[in-house]
């Protein structure tokens, strides 16, 4: 078995920016999105990483331990250190640590996190406001993978399999299923059951499979309660703990409209590795061209979510929904533009793909252009102001 080579994360180039300036940061990420080695690669005087229980034991008999070894480091020609501190929400009061040594000017941290729930629920946690500069490492984006054009195999891989560059970089299918199934389960013994997130493991598990289930779907917690049988109370809570553990995406709805009154307005959440639904849902690969279809909306949403955090431009992800009427997978919000985009698993886009294209566009002055992502060979205008994309060139939509 043969792994693929390293592959060049885009915001690599962003954190040594950062820590050149003397600036802190905090990487926050899902299990294997690759903070580990993404922190392997940058320079440090210090490296601890507390997810051994040995050194996590340590440093939370006494957190001010990491002050001497830092101080006893000699600096450069009076440069301040550079510490690298892996999954810090394991021993959260080392922040304060942390703190002082920014604030002395005696060092600048890289420090990694997969769990902000442990950062900010239950602790009085000092989460160093104004002192790192936080930056989100997702499941590998299309142009990490693709740099090339890519083909219509290449999109199924990553409709069923995702994109965790620890299951990417399996050459053998057989491989990249037991590799998602063993994340479910670690997800399940280590994150919730060690953590105590919820009392019961076997409730929460068969949420996790629900929900994967409907992930891209209008979100209704009484659904999932009665199905269930647990109060529609803790479904919103299981569905906090996915937001806090960073496997979730939710995504709200645009619920202002000067000529509709009945917007939907509950929130849709999105598994945040495609590879990993459809291993919590219990799925085969064997899917009918309407839920290929329902993946590709979901990967297009996740794709726009990860664009906008690694761009400059302050925007943030919507859909529009009116349950009588006409939707919109998916709007995209910044400056003071709206651009709506609907995904169609067609290979043919034409009219009646971008009719609710069009009733948005009449009832919204601020949106100028709307797309359809499909699987066309090339662009195409298919109405008034409407244009169809390949699904590879979703970052035109942005000017990327």
């Amino acid at each position: 078995m043969e792994h693929m080579d390293y592959i060049a994360r885009r915001v690599e180039a962003r954190i040594r920016s950062i820590l050149e300036r003397g600036k802190s940061v905090l990487l926050l990420g899902p299990r294997q999105t690759g903070k580990t080695t993404l922190l392997e690669r940058i320079s440090c005087d210090l490296r601890v990483s507390l997810v051994r229980p040995d050194v996590r034991l340590r440093y939370e008999k006494d957190p001010g331990i990491l002050a001497g070894e830092v101080e006893a480091l000699r600096p450069t020609s009076g440069a301040a250190r550079t510490v690298c501190l892996d999954e810090v929400q394991k021993v959260p009061r080392i922040l304060d640590v942390v703190q002082d040594l920014i604030d002395r000017r005696v060092a600048r941290f890289l420090l990694t996190g997969s769990s902000a729930r442990k950062l900010r629920r239950g602790y009085d946690v000092n989460l160093l406001p104004g002192r790192v500069v936080p930056i989100r490492l997702d499941p590998l984006m299309l142009e990490e993978i693709a740099p090339a054009v890519p083909d219509g195999a290449l999109l199924e891989r990553i409709l069923l399999d995702g994109s965790l560059p620890g299951i990417w970089g399996l050459d053998d299918g057989g491989l990249r299923e037991e590799g998602l199934s063993a994340y479910a389960t670690v997800y399940l013994e280590e994150e919730v059951r060690a953590e105590a997130f919820v009392r019961n493991l076997g409730t929460f598990a068969r949420f996790l499979e629900l929900s994967a289930a409907d992930s891209g779907r209008i979100a209704s917690f009484r659904n999932l309660s009665r199905e269930i049988g647990v109060a529609h109370t803790t479904i919103a809570a299981y569905y906090g703990v996915l937001e806090d553990c960073l496997v979730a995406e939710r995504i709200d709805p645009i619920v202002k409209s000067r000529t509709r009154k009945k917007l939907t307005r509950s929130s849709k959440f999105l598994l945040f590795d495609l590879g990993l639904r459809r291993a919590c849902a219990r799925e085969g690969r064997r899917l009918s061209a309407e839920s290929m279809g329902g993946l590709l909306e979901q990967w297009t949403g996740l794709e726009l979510v990860r664009i906008l955090r690694s761009s400059d431009l302050p925007g943030r992800l919507r859909f529009w929904r009116d349950p009588d009427g006409p939707e919109v997978d998916w709007v995209i919000e910044v400056e003071d533009r709206l651009i709506p985009i609907e995904v169609k698993w067609t290979e043919s886009p034409g009219r009646r793909e971008a009719r609710h294209l069009l009733v948005f566009l009449e009832e919204h002055r601020e949106a100028r252009m709307a797309y359809v992502v499909c699987r066309a060979p090339r662009r195409a205008v298919i109405a008034p102001r409407v244009t169809a994309i390949p699904w590879h060139e979703i970052g035109s939509i942005l000017g990327r």
